[in-house]
Formats: C-alpha cells, sequence, structure tokens
C-alpha cells in the first residue's frame, strides 16, 4: 500500500500554548504534519524558505514584524508555500490587509480542530478558505473608488468562467477539466484575472467578484461548492 503523502505545516504564533495546542492538534490527523515552529516574526522567512512546508499557519498580530508582513514575503518568494491567516482578530483591515498580502485563506482561532484541519487541507491545495463570518466581512468592504462596475474589470468571457469557478473553491486542476482546457492555460487565467481585478490571491478575487456580481449565471455541468 502506498503511504499518502502528508501536508507539512508550519506555525508562525508568539503565544507558546497556542503553538502547544496546533501541535498536539496536528498530531491527531495522518495527513497532516508539523515541521517547524516559531515564536519570531524575524526568524519566521528564513525558516519558511529553508523547510519550504507546504501551508503556514501564521498569527497576524505579533512583536516586531508584523504577520501581514510576513506574508507578503512568503508571497514572493515561497510561491508554492500557502499562508493561512490564524487569528483571533475579525478586523475588516485586518482581514483585508491579510488577503491582499497573498493569504489563501483567514481563520479564526475559535474553529473546530475538523475545520481547522478542512482549512489546511484546502489551503495546500490552492483553494481559498475562510470562516463565514471572515467572508461577510470582506464581502461588505469598502470597494475602491475608481472600480465600481463588472465592466471596469474587462474581463474576457473566459476569465469569467474561470473567475466563476475559483469562487465555487475549485482548484485549477479541477478548472482545467470542467473547462477541458490544460492547466497551464487555467494558471495564464487566473495571473490576469487577478492584475485585472487588482488582487493579490484567489480569496480575494472571490470576495470582489462576490462584491460587484461579475460572476454569471453558471453554464449545466458547473459543479455546486460543497
Amino acid at each position: 500500500m502506498i503511504d499518502q503523502k502528508k501536508t507539512s505545516v508550519f506555525i508562525v504564533d508568539d503565544h507558546d500554548m497556542v503553538r502547544a495546542g496546533l501541535t498536539y492538534f496536528l498530531q491527531s490527523f495522518d495527513d497532516l504534519e508539523l515541521i517547524g515552529e516559531t515564536n519570531n516574526g524575524n526568524k519566521a522567512l528564513e525558516m519558511i524558505q529553508m523547510l519550504n512546508p507546504d501551508v503556514v499557519l501564521m498569527d497576524l498580530v505579533m512583536p516586531g514584524i508584523s504577520g501581514i508582513e510576513i506574508i507578503k514575503a512568503v508571497h514572493q518568494s515561497c510561491t508554492a508555500t500557502k499562508i493561512l491567516a490564524l487569528t483571533s482578530f475579525n478586523d475588516k483591515q485586518l482581514i483585508f490587509d491579510a488577503m491582499h498580502a497573498g493569504a489563501i485563506g483567514y481563520i479564526l482561532k475559535n474553529v473546530s480542530i475538523d475545520e481547522l484541519a478542512n482549512a489546511i487541507r484546502s489551503a495546500a491545495e490552492g483553494k481559498p478558505t475562510v470562516n463565514a463570518d471572515v467572508l461577510q466581512v470582506l464581502i461588505e468592504f469598502p470597494l475602491k473608488e475608481d472600480k465600481t462596475d463588472a465592466d471596469d474589470f474587462q474581463l474576457t468571457n473566459r476569465e469569467h468562467e474561470v473567475l466563476s469557478l475559483i469562487v465555487n473553491g475549485l482548484t485549477n486542476q479541477k478548472i482545467a477539466e470542467t473547462l477541458m482546457i490544460e492547466t497551464s492555460t487555467v494558471k495564464s487565467h487566473v495571473s490576469n484575472i487577478l492584475k485585472k481585478l487588482d488582487a493579490s490571491s484567489r480569496t480575494e478575487a472571490a470576495a470582489l467578484a462576490t462584491q460587484l456580481h461579475l460572476i454569471k449565471e453558471k453554464p449545466d455541468g458547473y459543479p455546486s461548492p460543497s
């Protein structure tokens, strides 16, 4: 029997009790593996670059360098690593800043063990993940004044289709299968969508698409969000 590949996880949090709790939590799941941790924001980037984890659980409010700054740096230098903001703060500006910096998800620390495990798995697969209340904050966040209409973004029909599937949480591979195109083509469309929406992550793009009603009616055969 072939062993299932484990999702490697790195923790950045300045509270010892939180890191200890997360370490214990990760031991409960055979498919998740803790490969490192730190309470030091300045040391986090160096360790993440060295260990190259699949997912980073990132606290946002820490002494010294902030979680937002670390997210920006990791997003630019470790493109394969997905960052999941894990914090106690349901603050509108903090949520927006984390998404714009490149976090793939934003999870509050009061989530259940199973919810957090599923969020880590989704992040590793490239699926945006947020709490329901966090998503509501993103949807209600004030729009940029220069772009308030769907036509301002000049998305092509294919980009609208890809964006619709991003909102539904599909990975690039699943989007390629659904639209019967190459994965490399999907990546190109996603890159163009992020540029046109001025979004740094799929999660931010999905929230903006919901705000502006950019998603056209789904054609037959499109999967529904689970």
